[in-house]
């Protein structure tokens, strides 16, 4: 053997060893789910006659219906004229699983995963290049896949999947919204700047005897940081300045953002609970009365306007702009990137049928279909804007995005929109967030990256570890002077490992 391949078996073997401890471990149900039909291709290939297309495998994740006789799957087998067995990863322990399944080699003809698994599967080499095989049978979904996204399916200059991006596209998901009727009883307008903010929910502590601002747990507000030049939000910690990838905990706007919701803090106008409040603490304080304003995100609109009509039949909903700095400039936090990667194990017989049975669902008028149905139908157009035709949509299309092997990410994002008007109140906010984030978006500087190790492997402790200091010094638990020990302790904990390896695959990516 030469030395990568004994390397690959190594972790093989390793992970093998891994996935039996954890079987042993676990309720066996659960880890051994597997939705689908199970045939002898759980053993061998299919054999196929010459000229006829073979029958291919799909591994996916776990979702609450059968694909395996599911409306789309059926569209999708008359347009293509291949036959898919459709297996799902378990509920729980699904990274155990998949590990196992591959280690075993198990004849999956192609893989829809996550950032996670991918890098894992990646880079322990369990995954076949695409380079060749795109280049040759993908004219498709080389057409509609950007370049951004495609270098986020990348390891070592290779393509090892194709990368299925947010249906959304970059879209601002959180607002701060507020109650509208209160600003027109108080002969108020909605603040545009930090300085009509604090007026504003000065006014309202005093004269509405509530919480001005309410929160808990989050400190990350960009609806309020960007007026401070700070660009940072949910999900938005990476950013470039003169040409390197920089963190907000090295930015110096963020100790300007800290003391700003420091003196919100001690001055009343955060909500007292701020530390230990969780999301439907925040929901009911709003729609019970006891709170002003609080951030939220588009998919909770219809849950908000029904929990506060429900109390308040004549109370109304604002959603506040982006306030200006004091410069005038305006940012929105947006969000999105690759949330799926579909991958061809190294030992699948059928790589050339897949990519061209994974290029004909990118095809215009199929990959429309398989998204939205048809038209008359399943959907209706107006004025260039999709709307679902209910109860059908819901009834046949629930599930459609699960079959989805990448999107056609031009088109994708305008057909996807049919269904956050599947709710008024979510349509509202949803496209009243993305009309006030036009043309000032801004995004993670890694929202494109492939899965970087040394990202992945601290990414989550060091988030956590902000949250917890970053609620302290907003609080006044602990004085802002001592921001410099709380970074000096990042960086040990592995804030120096991870922002080298943003650095390397910048760099690299050029």
């Amino acid at each position: 053997m030469n030395k990568r391949l004994v390397i690959t078996f190594c972790l093989l073997l390793i992970v093998v060893l891994a996935g039996c401890s954890s079987s042993n471990s676990t309720d066996g149900k659960n880890n051994n789910q597997v939705t689908g039909e199970r045939t002898e291709t759980a053993t061998k290939a299919p054999k196929t006659k010459d000229g006829e297309k073979p029958v291919l495998r799909q591994l996916m994740p776990y979702n609450r219906f059968n694909p395996n006789n599911y409306v789309v799957a059926d569209f999708i087998r008359e347009t293509t004229g291949y036959e898919v067995k459709y297996d799902m990863l378990p509920v729980e322990n699904a990274d155990e699983k998949l590990n196992l399944l591959m280690a075993n080699q198990e004849p999956y003809d192609f893989i829809k995963i996550s950032p996670g698994q991918f890098s894992h599967l990646a880079l322990s080499g369990a995954l076949e290049p695409l380079d060749e095989l795109i280049e040759q049978y993908g004219t498709n979904m080389k057409q509609v896949i950007g370049e951004d996204s495609w270098r986020g399916a990348m390891m070592d200059g290779q393509i090892f999947a194709i990368p299925e991006s947010s249906p959304s596209g970059l879209t601002v998901g959180y607002g701060l919204i507020y109650r509208q009727d209160w600003l027109e009883e108080l002969q108020l307008q909605p603040p545009t700047t930090l300085e009509e903010l604090v007026h504003v929910l000065r006014e309202v502590k005093e004269k509405k005897q509530v919480i001005p601002l309410s929160g808990g747990k989050d400190p990350f507000q960009g609806e309020i940081g960007a007026a401070l030049g700070w660009m940072y939000g949910v999900g938005n910690q990476f950013k470039v300045v003169d040409d390197q990838i920089t963190h907000m905990v090295d930015d110096p706007k963020t100790i300007e953002y800290l003391t700003f919701m420091n003196k919100l803090y001690t001055e009343g106008l955060l909500d007292p609970e701020w530390a230990i409040n969780q999301s439907n603490i925040l929901i009911e304080r709003f729609s019970s009365g006891q709170s002003f304003m609080y951030r939220d995100g588009w998919w909770n609109a219809a849950n908000i306007t029904n929990a506060l009509t429900s109390n308040y039949p004549d109370a109304k909903i604002g959603i506040l702009p982006p306030m200006q700095d004091v410069d005038g400039k305006r940012g929105a936090s947006a969000t999105g990137g690759i949330e799926n990667f579909v991958a061809i194990p190294k030992w699948s017989t059928n790589k050339e049928e897949t990519i061209k049975y994974l290029d004909m669902k990118f095809e215009e008028e199929t990959f429309k279909t398989l998204a939205i149905g048809e038209e008359g139908k399943h959907h209706s157009v107006e004025d260039g804007k999709y709307f679902p035709i209910l109860p059908i949509f819901e009834e046949e299309l629930n599930f459609a995005s699960d079959m989805l092997t990448g999107i056609d990410e031009q088109r994708y994002p305008t057909y996807w929109q049919a269904r956050v008007r599947k709710n008024p109140h979510v349509q509202h906010f949803f496209e009243t967030l993305q009309k006030n984030g036009e043309g000032i978006m801004y995004h993670d500087a890694l929202t494109f990256a492939p899965p970087l190790p040394d990202v992945s492997k601290h990414m989550p402790k060091l988030v956590k570890f902000m949250e917890d200091e970053f609620i302290k010094f907003i609080t006044g638990a602990e004085p802002i002077s001592n921001y410099d020990n709380f970074l000096q302790q990042w960086r040990a904990d592995g804030g120096t490992e991870m922002l080298q390896a943003a650095n390397d695959w910048y760099t690299s990516a050029k």
